[in-house]
């Protein structure tokens, strides 16, 4: 390939973020894969590409999730893919903030005071009292509007998990009608308009946990297998898909195994602090699902190493 001058990255009090996500590229190290990753973006909506976005529960529990909603509320992406935990922190925040703790903190002190902590962000546990409330709430409502008697007389209801996240959204606007704090709620956003929300792990969370209460009493099923066909179904008729993944785990992976029936991903954008060296998911890059097919041999790509609630803000920027 013909070699590139490494270019000074110059900033003032008037730079914008769109400005500096743009000049990277010619920067060197991460700042140049960052700034590729601007432009494998560009392409990507530049072509119409059916677009993943996938990120990990704990982008929620900090502060990326007013970006979430408000890519929602563009309708930036066709399908989000992630954790239940991602759903479940952000209908908590409708009613009360997390805080802001340290990495430091005792966290033996912190259970005698009923405060979970997720890195320094801290969560009381009235919150997830107050999700219990509303999580029987909806279950009961989702079980009255779908149950059907089975041969041998007793009522099942079964959704997918995406059905569920838009059911979901829906009781939420309804229970938080004119409260101004929906507004920053991702899920509320998806529901809005009709993005697919698929969790590969349903039960991952508090909201498991609670079906599990739910299920002593109710045969409420969570259908996961349901939405890999439905959500296959697009992406085989798609004539391309791009993917925006921030973290990793299974939402990484569903994310790029929903697209090897299509031949690979034909554009692909990783953020993420994992180490591929051990040989996880988390810190696999790029090329690796090009081997599996899970990312075509001629997609473009970006793998970009670092924190994702820093980077991907300034890889969005040139977009909003």
């Amino acid at each position: 390939m013909a070699a590139k001058n490494i270019e000074g990255i110059r900033v003032s009090s008037k730079t914008t973020l769109s400005e500096y996500a743009t000049m990277l590229k010619s920067g060197g190290f991460q700042a140049s894969e960052l700034g590729k990753a601007v432009d494998v973006v560009a392409a990507m909506k530049k072509d119409k590409a059916y677009t993943f976005l996938a990120f990990t529960s704990n982008m929620v529990s900090g502060g990326m999730r007013e970006l979430f909603a408000e890519l929602c509320r563009r309708k930036f992406c066709d399908v989000v893919v992630t954790g239940v935990g991602s759903v479940e922190e952000d209908v908590m925040k409708i009613s009360k903030p997390f805080l802001l703790g340290s990495f430091s903190e005792d966290d033996v002190k912190l259970h005698g005071k009923g405060i979970n902590r997720i890195g320094n962000v801290l969560v009381p546990n009235d919150r997830y009292v107050l999700l219990e409330k509303i999580d029987m709430e909806f279950y009961s409502r989702v079980f009255e509007a779908r149950k059907e008697k089975r041969p041998n007389g007793k009522f099942r209801a079964v959704i997918t998990p995406s059905e569920m996240v838009f059911e979901y959204g829906k009781f939420i606007a309804e229970k938080f009608a004119g409260n101004k704090a929906l507004e920053n709620s991702w899920v509320y956003w998806a529901y809005k308009n009709g993005i697919k929300v698929t969790l590969p792990a349903p039960t991952d969370g508090a909201m498991g946990m609670h079906l599990a209460f739910f299920r002593q009493d109710y045969d409420l099923v969570i259908d996961a297998g349901g939405d890999m066909h439905k959500i296959g179904t697009d992406v085989n008729f798609a004539k391309k898909t791009g993917a925006i993944i921030l973290g990793g785990g299974f939402a990484k992976h569903h994310t790029i195994g929903l697209n090897i029936m299509r031949g690979g991903l034909d554009y692909a954008v990783y953020v993420s602090t994992g180490t591929q060296y051990d040989g996880s998911m988390t810190g696999a890059r790029t090329n690796e699902a090009v081997s599996w097919g899970k990312i075509s041999s001629k997609a473009k790509s970006a793998y970009v190493e670092g924190d994702a609630t820093v980077l991907f803000p300034i890889l969005i920027a040139p977009f909003l």
